[in-house]
């Protein structure tokens, strides 16, 4: 059976099922994979099984570097061609892509940028037969990734009462909010996307209620990704600045710029933005694990998570994460684990790649 139990504790199995693939004649599959994301874009060559994926060629590209999906496509393909000398031929593709999907076509949401499987098959192509291509949600990726991770991938905050094959929560803050749940079919875990970062943001405490009230004067609808996420965290420093009629900056902060102020310059708005956004990111994550009943596990990943360690072990979360009324005792039985594996989204689209060629002719 694939992927049984929780989905931790997997070897890096890529490069014996390669040898095995020469030493049986077989041509190795070489496939591209991609995480595109808001803010940045992963790309990668990769070869393998399913179960086993193994980048072989990877680069990151910001997003304001190009006007479209098809330029950040044809420089990683001319990186390529410049470091192996070759044309870049691969069986099969698959990107997992920030933005609902619409066939095999999708509009990014946070991002002009519009894919379609059937244009991209035909850039790979170079004249020779088209390979498949397929767009999934990006966090669709990211809960196929999450299955092949090994446990060293792996920070838990809470050991929780972990129940084998029980669905699993797979949620992570980044350029917006992404949520997907695995869950156990009788062979294997199936990945449910949505767009749950679009879900209507219900504040937990009174100071949040100020919070949605403040960020109302902004937007008609506020959703839990315009608090739980990159921008969210720069909203949550806008409002503290708002109460304590701090100055405004004379350019607007992003995240990022608000975290290197709280992590590296101790800045006190910045840290109290910080906490109040890992309360948030507790309550919101705790909210959908209640929801789905995650005794399989609840993922943080999304890259935020990580990059805010100390912060998430430092109750905090786990806190707001639990304060759920009389299920409160069930919150303590939910396992919860931060993903560190930056490339969690692109091992999980190299996943799905290979397995559409697992089916074809060796």
């Amino acid at each position: 059976m694939a992927d049984e139990g929780h989905g931790y504790a997997r070897p890096d199995a890529s490069a014996l099922w390669s040898a095995a693939a020469q030493a049986t004649g077989r041509k190795v599959r070489m496939i591209l994979c991609g995480d595109i994301g808001g803010t940045k874009t992963l790309l990668a060559v990769a070869e393998g099984s399913p179960t086993a994926p193994r980048l072989v060629h990877e680069r990151q590209l910001f997003a304001a570097g190009h006007d479209s999906f098809d330029s950040a496509l044809r420089a990683f393909v001319a990186d390529w061609q410049r470091m192996r000398g070759t044309p870049l031929q691969v069986q099969a593709a698959c990107l997992g892509v920030a933005g609902p999907l619409s066939g095999n076509a999708v509009q990014m949401t946070n991002l002009p940028w519009r894919l379609s499987g059937d244009g991209i098959s035909a850039m790979l192509a170079q004249g020779g037969p088209l390979p498949p291509v397929r767009l999934v949600n990006d966090f669709m990726a990211a809960a196929t990734g999450v299955g092949v991770l090994p446990s060293s991938s792996l920070v838990t905050l809470q050991d929780g009462e972990p129940v084998a094959r029980a669905p699993q929560l797979v949620i992570g803050a980044g350029s917006g909010l992404g949520v997907a749940l695995r869950v156990w079919t009788g062979l294997d875990y199936l990945v449910i996307p949505g767009e749950g970062g679009h879900y209507g943001f219900a504040p937990s405490c009174a100071e949040h209620d100020d919070l949605l009230h403040f960020l109302r004067g902004e937007r008609p609808r506020v959703v839990v990704e315009h608090v739980v996420s990159g921008p969210g965290l720069a909203a949550i420093h806008r409002w503290l600045s708002s109460r304590r009629a701090a100055p405004a900056p004379a350019r607007p902060l992003t995240g990022e710029a608000v975290h290197r102020l709280a992590t590296q310059d101790s800045d006190p708005l910045a840290v109290l933005a910080l906490e109040h956004f890992v309360r948030a990111y507790g309550s919101v994550a705790g909210d959908y694990a209640l929801a789905s009943l995650a005794r399989g596990g609840v993922f943080l990943a999304g890259g935020i998570a990580a990059k805010c360690l100390p912060w998430m072990q430092g109750g905090r979360f786990i806190a707001a994460f639990g304060d759920k009324g009389p299920y409160a005792r069930l919150m303590q039985e939910l396992p919860i684990h931060v993903v560190t594996e930056p490339r969690v989204g692109l091992l999980g689209a190299a996943s799905l790649a290979l397995g559409q060629t697992a089916a074809g002719p060796a």
